[in-house]
């Protein structure tokens, strides 16, 4: 298997380079109304927004700057395929302007833009991303009514264009298959509120690159392109920041593409794809492992499981997951100043597996058969290893 990673230093505005109705999904997370931090970038493209910042307008500048997000939205619809999902990373806003302190409702707002274009809402996941500050009093503290509430969460906006995506051939049906994820990973992953996940500080050299990078971890844009896409599908990412919706998706086997307007952040993700291969084999090698130690916590409590993993061996829970197979990488060649190609192993790789503590009968697993009259003495063999 090969995937190709692909970005350019372009307005996402007009990705024209972008047939229609050819991406499969979209993660991003683009720079937030009315935070500080990008009020340059905004201004820069459109001057009226400076006009209404320097008049201390804040609902006007408020509408401006997604306006300016709107016309990304559009595109956004133009290039997904029906059937395809868009994840959008956006927070909230508060900010004091002629001494009114408010929230500006980002989410809201992109909401009701992706509505008004036809996109089908899907449920939303609250990302709560908790301050290391030590004084979280907002307004007069301890005082009643003038106290507010510390805004420590971001939403992940969910948006499917057109219908429910249907996997028609028997082809399309294994590559399915092949992208499922663990049923203990699938009871974390879809609660629609995550706490184990923090923000990530990007470490660039650039001042303003930094400014303009996108700030979410590896692990959000992994967990979303895990979800929403299978194996071979193409993501776009129309913030593209350093690249970390590229990173996710060479570690998840799909391909990507990402649009950027500041041409700083190239050094950046060149480095970054350089160490993707022993990155993302570490997640996989991560995933793995947890697999093994929640399947012997499980057998541990007495606790059957039904069906087997017909790449690694190793237990799983649901039929679902018997033909689940996280592809290794094997390398990355630069095949352009600004693109990628992703070489797979198809090879379980079971040296991941020998490599840890799993016990025997675990680990060495064949694939059941339907009423396989061995099941219930292997998972015997494999609880009284355990012991």
């Amino acid at each position: 298997m090969k995937t190709t990673h692909r970005f350019f230093i372009e307005d996402s505005k007009k990705s024209d380079r972008i047939p229609s109705k050819s991406i499969d999904l979209v993660v991003t997370s683009p720079p937030y109304p009315m935070i500080k931090m990008w009020d340059d970038l905004f201004s820069e493209q459109d001057p009226k927004i400076r006009k209404a910042m320097d008049g201390r307008d804040g609902l006007l500048s408020f509408e401006l700057m997604n306006q300016m997000l709107d016309r990304v939205w559009d595109e956004v619809y133009r290039i997904l395929k029906f059937g395809g999902c868009a994840c959008i990373n956006i927070g909230d806003a508060v900010r004091t302007i002629n001494d009114n302190f408010m929230l500006y409702p980002n989410h809201a707002r992109v909401l009701d833009s992706m509505l008004s274009k036809g996109f089908t809402p899907l449920p939303a996941i609250i990302w709560r991303k908790q301050t290391n500050a030590p004084n979280k009093f907002m307004g007069s503290g301890t005082l009643p009514a003038g106290a507010y509430v510390t805004l420590e969460h971001e939403y992940i906006l969910i948006f499917r264009k057109g219908e429910k995506r249907s996997f028609d051939s028997e082809t399309k049906k294994t590559g399915r298959r092949n992208s499922a994820i663990f049923w203990e990973e699938r009871n974390n992953w879809f609660s629609d509120v995550w706490m184990d996940l923090k923000g990530t500080v990007q470490k660039l050299n650039d001042k303003k690159a930094r400014k303009r990078s996108a700030a979410f971890p590896f692990e959000v844009p992994y967990r979303l392109i895990s979800i929403f896409s299978v194996k071979g599908d193409t993501v776009f990412d129309p913030f593209f920041g350093i690249g970390t919706t590229m990173l996710a998706a060479a570690a998840a086997g799909r391909n990507s593409i990402g649009f950027e307007i500041d041409e700083n952040v190239g050094e950046t993700i060149n480095s970054r794809m350089k160490t993707a291969v022993e990155f993302s084999n570490s997640r996989i090698h991560e995933r793995l492992e947890n697999h093994i130690e929640f399947i012997k916590n499980r057998l541990e409590t007495g606790k059957a499981i039904k069906h087997t993993n017909q790449h690694y061996g190793f237990p799983v829970i649901t039929k679902q997951e018997r033909e689940l197979l996280l592809n290794q990488l094997i390398s990355i060649e630069k095949t352009g100043d600004r693109s990628f190609e992703v070489d797979y192993s198809d090879d379980p790789q079971y040296e991941f597996i020998r490599d840890s503590s799993t016990p025997p009968a675990v680990r060495d697993q064949k694939p059941d058969k339907k009423r396989d009259p061995a099941k219930k003495s292997l998972q015997k063999q494999v609880q009284l290893t355990l012991l």
